[in-house]
Formats: structure tokens, C-alpha cells, sequence
């Protein structure tokens, strides 16, 4: 947008005279020079006045805190209020974080991103940075993680002289795509994502363009939401502005600008030692897959209709010094779905993680971004070459493509000793439960339900993983309130509780995930979205540990659920155990969908039609028969784990006394003797399995999913390929 010639920016409003392309710049070209943020040799600050120095800290953060706090209470969305779906931060001139408040971490640099963007492009030329101006993005290409993530950044300054920014986000209901929700999917690019504001003047003086607002109403179904979250992030930014500003008026504008460039360059360091404190230098490999079957499915584009996998090599380095590289080298090509993502979100992924691993500390700044690197193959779905495609759910790609690096740091921890913070992984976060349509209201809406932010966690070297509690973009997850999603969802719950046996197995187990049982109600339609992997696990057990479950598609449509409710007849609640279905024994239908297409483009769904939502449980870590045998029927008599799966997972045999089971401990220690005598029976040499799957390479024996995202790794990466073939020692003229 341009601003009228009187208020193109008359002088530099950077330091000393200088344009904010200059400082960023200075900064580059210094950090090149010295390896240090900012060429900052010395904490000076921090060295002669400690006190003071965490002070300022404490109270910046303090400030984002509050500010979160205080935006959540007046927010209307569900996904905000209930689920703490925001978060707000703080940044330099030059747009790099300073600190960040709790919430969903991974936008600290995906922000960043997007104010580096404004200050490339000569923003401070026009349209202009004045103090008042507020500023938008929900670009992916620029700064962000997909669509429905809108960042809200409004410029800080003292006098003439911007100090800095100021920054919130947070997670919309609808954005206008071609179909209804918040990360709808089936349709080829960017055309279909919906409303794209990208680095935005959007408003001045404190307050936003009414233009501006009737376009976002325009353009979106869910414009109440839209509209309250666009005045709640302001709010946040505003809040945080002030205590900037407050904080400069106490200690002075050349000891808080001296704390910015100290506290980024003290991040740094302090992730450096951390990092040479708690992992062992070298390389570790994990590879992740998903899948995506759509060759049948009527629902998605022309384009979308074809069965495909992502792979994500992922390989971590750390180095002597400290630094640690994150490589994707390897992922094959982006293609015409919405699972596609751009730099930042992959940066912001890494924010994610190191947050909950390496620098798990309320001092979160961009001091890590500078101690470490990450490689994304061009042209790969991590870093397409075509800035059109679709990255309306990007995580849907991210969330297994990082789980590696979890894995990894494990591997690491255990050659340290840190036994304690060894973690399984994450679980992947699905379902995605969205859609939308004449809602109970008797008027056009779209919804996305939250409940995936609370999937079961990894197991620990310790301890099983915590029950549906997290999830890896949100480590403060929570699933709301079933009335509040009622309230913005025409489907009622019949029932909500643990999926028993979604916990990966092991020594000790993954946390259990749930499952939600809901029936479309009061509307003739709803376009509803399934969302998850079926056929592969994308999140792996350690140590022996298996994965957890990978999900399932079950659905019901033209069901005779009015019938059995106004006669009074029993219905089901959940589904339980799917190959003893409690959906299928009490509901009859027209239709219904009961496979491993667990992620489906949008289908309709009319009144009283069944949808199940299934929420992953994490992978578990050590050998399943180390597990203490009690702990086995303890899951079976709480519904953690079904009965058949103690005996053919974990050798446990029990006998049943009442309502519950009982161990029998003789018949276990047979049983696993036997399990184990078994397992010599079966194994292979290391050498003989090497060359019989060498000798499937050989022959392309890949299903064409697989071979397909191999041929596209090779194409991409020639580093890859004859990494490829080096391992198999393939013939010179083998090729896919």
C-alpha cells in the first residue's frame, strides 16, 4: 500500500541518523566479521550490573506475559481463550526478538521474519514507519507458519528514533479459503488459501482502517472472530509498547539500547555452552515419512488427486564449538496440495523444538537463531521455488518432518548421561477436525476445532508420556471446553475420553491419546475435513519403543441416529475399539467410511450423520516386554490399553476377578520366555537383511508412492542421491 506523498518518511529513523536498511546491514556485516551479535565482544552490561540487566529482562517479559494474558481474557475465539492460542514479543530495530511471552513459541522469528521483510522493502519509505501504524502479515512466504496464523506489529518509538517493535499472534477460525475452516485443503495453490494480507499498513493512530476491516469482513465467514482478534492482538502489542517504553523512561534509552544487543548476543552464548553441555558432537539421522492418499479421493483437485509421501531426511550436526545444523537435504518437491511450507515456518519449527529441548528458558530471543543453521533443499516442499503453492497446513508436513530432531537430541542426551531429559518424540497432531456451512444459528459459518493441541507426549527414559496434555506447537495445549465448541460448532458431542491402545508401546509407554465422538445437528449440511496419516507412523518410538497409532477415518452418514434418539434406543459414545466398534454395533447408515484415509479433502455431511475425531497418542520408548507387568494391568483396568494388546504387545497374561484384571505372574514370565525365544527364532543376520532389502533397491520393489518421492529427492539433491546410492552400492546405471 502506498502512502500519500506528505507522509513518505521525511528523515532515517533508525540510530544515529542512520535508515533502518543501514542497521540491518551494520548487523549483518558485523556478525559476519566477528561471529557475535552485533560485533557485542564484551556484556558490559551484564558483567557490571547484573541486577540491573535482569531486571530489564524480567519486567520486558513480564509485560508479554500480561499482555498474553490480558488479550486472551478479551479474546472471543475459542482458539485463543481456551486454548492460549497467541503469543506476543518484542524485537530490535532490525527486527530480531528480544524476548517473547509463553504461548505458541514458534512465531518468535516467524515475526521477525515478516518486520526484516517491511525494512528490505524499504517500508520506511513507503508507506512510511510512524509511531501509530499498525502493520499485518499472514504471508508464509514473508514471515509466517500458514494462513490462518495473522501477525499484528506495531513500530516503538522514543522521540523520533524507532527503539524497536512490537508484536502479537494469533490463530483464526476461518480465512476465506474455497472452502470453510482455518487450514482447508483439496484445492492446488495459493489461490484457494483465502485472504492473504502480506506486511499490510492497515491502520494508523492506534487504530485499524475501516477499509481494512470491511475487506477482512468481506472475504471471511467467521468475520466476529476475525474482527475481535485483529483488536485483540492490537491490544497485546499495545500493552507491550508501553512497558518498552516504561522501562526505557526508568533506566534510560542508552542502557535499554545496550541491554537489546547484550541480551540477543548473551542468547547466543548461552545456547552455545548449553549445547556443549548436553550433546556430543557429530551427525545424527532421522528420517520421517507421511502419506497422502488421494488417487480416489472425488473430494480434492484434478491436480491434488494422486497418492503421494513427503520424506523429510532430517539430519542434525552439531559442532565442536557448540553450533548446530538442522538439514532437510533430501526432502523431495513441493507439490499441488496444501502441506507446503516456506522458510520461516521450518525456522519457526526449529524455535519449537530448541525451546523444549536445548533452551528451555523463559530467556527466548534470537540469540539461538544465531547459533545455528538450517538447510532447506530449493524447490523441495520445505522451501518451494514457486512462491503460489498452498500452505494453508503447512504442520500437517512440519510436525513429523521435525520430530527427528527430538530423536536425535535423545540420542545425544544418552551419550551425555541425561537420561532424565530423553524424550520419545511428539505425537503428530491429528486429527484436524474443520469445516463449516449454515451453522445452528441458521447462518453461513466455519469452525476449526482445537482439541488436536492435546495429543498424548512421548515417553520418557523414565516415565510413560502424559495423556492427551501437549502437543509439539503448543507445550501449554489444552482441549477446551465441549461447550464451547458446541457453541461455534453444529455438531453435538455424544461423547468425549482416552482412545485406549493409542499410546505407542514399550518399557514405557507413549501418552494415550482421545477420541471425540460428534453428530452433525440443527443444520441440513456441513462440509467437514478428516486430517491425519493413516498408513504410515510419522513419530517413532526409541530404544526398542514402538510408534504410536497411526489413525483412521470413521464416519457415518445418513445414520438412523434421530430414530434411536426419539425412541429412546441405545447410541454410541465413542468408538473404543475399532475392530470391536462401538459405532458400528449401535448405529446403522447409508454410507459409512471406515478406513486408513485418515486424512479426506472436504466431503458434506447432513443432520445427524456421525464424524469421529481421534487425537494421537505419543511413541514409547524401550523394549515393551522390559515393561513392569503391573503398570500393563493397570492401563488395562484404567482403558489405556485394550486387553488382547497386553498379551501380544507386552507378554503380560491376567486372569479376571470382578470388574478387573489381575497379573498372573507365573504365566507372564513364561509368556515373555517364550516372546523372547521366539524373537531369536525369527531374527535375521544384520548382513543378510542389508542384503535382501539392497537386493529390493536393486530391483525398485516400492510401492509408487515411495518410488515417486524418491525419484523426486534424487532429482532435487545430487548430494542426496549419491548419499543414496553409496549406502546400497548400487549399479552405476540404476536410476527411478
Amino acid at each position: 500500500m502506498s502512502a500519500p506523498a506528505e507522509q513518505l518518511q521525511s528523515k532515517p529513523i533508525g540510530w544515529d541518523g542512520k535508515t533502518l536498511i543501514e542497521m540491518t546491514e551494520e548487523s549483518k556485516r558485523l556478525f559476519e566479521e566477528t561471529g557475535r551479535y552485533y560485533g557485542v565482544e564484551d556484556l558490559t552490561l551484564l558483567r557490571d550490573q547484573p541486577i540491573l540487566y535482569e531486571k530489564i529482562f524480567s519486567r520486558l517479559r513480564g509485560g508479554l506475559v500480561n499482555a498474553r494474558s490480558t488479550a486472551l481474557n478479551i479474546s472471543a475465539s475459542p482458539i485463543v481463550r481456551e486454548l492460549g492460542e497467541l503469543s506476543f514479543a518484542i524485537y530490535t530495530p532490525e527486527g530480531d526478538s528480544i524476548a517473547l511471552s509463553t504461548g505458541i513459541i514458534v512465531h518468535v522469528h516467524t515475526m521477525s521474519d515478516a518486520i526484516k521483510y517491511m525494512i528490505k522493502h524499504n517500508y520506511e519509505q513507503t508507506p512510511g514507519i510512524r509511531d501509530g501504524f499498525i502493520f499485518c502479515n499472514n504471508n508464509s512466504m514473508i514471515g509466517d507458519v500458514h494462513t490462518a496464523d495473522v501477525h499484528t506489529i506495531i513500530p516503538i518509538f522514543h522521540e523520533d528514533e524507532l527503539v524497536g517493535w512490537a508484536a502479537g499472534v494469533t490463530h483464526e477460525v476461518d480465512v476465506g479459503g474455497i472452502n470453510p475452516g482455518s487450514m482447508c485443503y483439496g484445492h492446488a495453490d495459493r489461490y484457494g488459501d483465502g485472504i492473504l494480507v502480506s506486511s499490510e499498513l492497515v491502520g494508523e493512530n492506534d487504530e485499524f482502517y475501516e477499509h481494512y476491516l470491511q475487506r477482512c469482513r468481506e472475504c471471511v465467514r467467521a468475520e466476529m472472530y476475525w474482527v475481535l482478534d485483529e483488536k485483540t492482538r492490537l491490544t497485546g502489542a499495545q500493552m507491550a509498547r508501553r512497558q518498552v517504553l516504561r522501562t526505557i523512561s526508568e533506566v534510560g534509552l542508552d542502557t535499554y539500547k545496550k541491554f537489546m544487543r547484550e541480551a540477543i548476543e548473551e542468547g547466543r552464548r548461552t545456547f552455545l555452552q548449553r549445547s556443549k553441555t548436553m550433546l556430543v558432537p557429530g551427525r545424527y539421522e532421522a528420517p520421517s515419512f507421511t502419506d497422502l492418499p488421494w488417487a480416489d479421493d472425488v473430494n480434492v483437485h484434478g491436480q491434488a488427486r494422486k497418492d503421494m509421501m513427503m520424506h523429510a531426511p532430517l539430519s542434525m550436526t552439531v559442532k565442536g564449538d557448540g553450533q548446530v545444523e538442522m538439514s532437510f537435504e533430501g526432502a523431495n518437491k513441493w507439490d499441488y496440495h496444501s502441506f507446503n511450507c516456506a522458510p520461516s515456518p521450518m525456522q519457526g519449527a526449529m524455535w519449537v523444538q530448541l525451546t523444549q529441548t536445548l533452551w528451555n528458558s523463559d530467556k527466548i530471543n534470537d540469540g539461538a537463531y544465531f547459533a545455528t543453521d538450517l538447510k532447506l533443499p530449493y524447490g523441495s516442499w520445505a522451501n518451494p521455488d514457486w512462491e503460489k503453492v498452498s500452505t494453508t497446513l503447512t504442520w500437517f508436513f512440519l510436525i513429523p518432518g521435525w520430530s527427528g530432531m527430538i530423536r536425535s537430541v535423545g540420542r545425544s542426551y544418552f551419550a551425555r548421561g541425561f537420561l532424565e531429559d530423553i524424550s520419545a518424540s511428539y505425537c503428530t497432531s491429528w486429527n484436524l477436525m474443520q469445516g463449516g456451512g449454515p451453522n445452528q444459528y441458521g447462518v453461513d459459518g466455519a469452525f476449526t476445532n482445537f482439541e488436536v493441541s492435546c495429543g498424548g507426549t512421548g515417553a520418557l527414559y523414565v516415565k510413560d508420556g502424559e495423556t492427551a496434555c501437549a502437543a509439539m506447537w503448543n507445550p501449554e495445549g489444552d482441549m477446551g471446553e465441549v461447550e464451547s465448541w458446541e457453541s461455534m460448532e453444529p455438531l453435538l458431542y455424544l461423547g468425549r475420553g482416552v482412545k485406549p491402545s493409542s499410546g505407542g508401546p514399550g518399557k514405557y509407554r507413549g501418552g494415550t491419546g482421545s477420541e471425540a465422538l460428534r453428530m452433525v445437528y440443527n443444520t441440513h449440511a456441513q462440509t467437514l475435513f478428516n486430517g491425519g496419516e493413516g498408513h504410515c507412523f510419522s513419530s517413532y518410538g526409541v530404544y526398542g519403543g514402538y510408534p504410536g497409532c497411526s489413525g483412521y477415518r470413521h464416519n457415518m452418514h445418513g445414520s438412523d441416529m434421530k430414530k434411536r434418539i426419539e425412541n429412546g434406543e441405545p447410541f454410541p459414545r465413542l468408538d473404543g475399539d475399532p475392530e470391536d466398534s462401538q459405532i458400528s454395533a449401535l448405529c446403522e447408515a447409508e454410507e459409512e467410511n471406515f478406513d486408513m484415509k485418515a486424512i479426506q479433502g472436504p466431503k458434506h455431511f447432513g443432520e445427524y450423520d456421525l464424524y469421529l475425531s481421534m487425537n494421537r497418542g505419543g511413541p514409547g520408548l524401550g523394549d515393551p516386554l522390559e515393561r513392569d507387568p503391573r503398570s500393563v494391568v493397570h492401563d488395562v483396568n484404567i482403558g489405556h490399553v485394550l486387553e488382547r494388546f497386553a498379551k501380544s504387545l507386552y507378554g503380560v497374561e491376567m486372569t479376571r476377578e470382578g470388574e478387573s484384571f489381575v497379573l498372573d505372574e507365573a504365566a507372564t514370565q513364561k509368556l515373555r520366555d517364550s516372546m523372547r525365544k521366539k524373537r531369536l527364532e525369527q531374527s535375521v543376520d544384520a548382513k543378510e537383511f542389508f542384503d535382501q532389502q539392497r537386493q529390493r533397491v536393486i530391483n525398485k520393489d516400492f510401492i509408487r508412492p515411495v518410488r515417486d518421492m524418491y525419484a523426486s529427492s534424487m532429482d532435487l539433491s545430487s548430494e542426496w542421491n549419491e548419499k543414496f546410492r553409496k549406502f546400497w552400492n548400487l549399479p552405476a546405471d540404476w536410476s527411478l
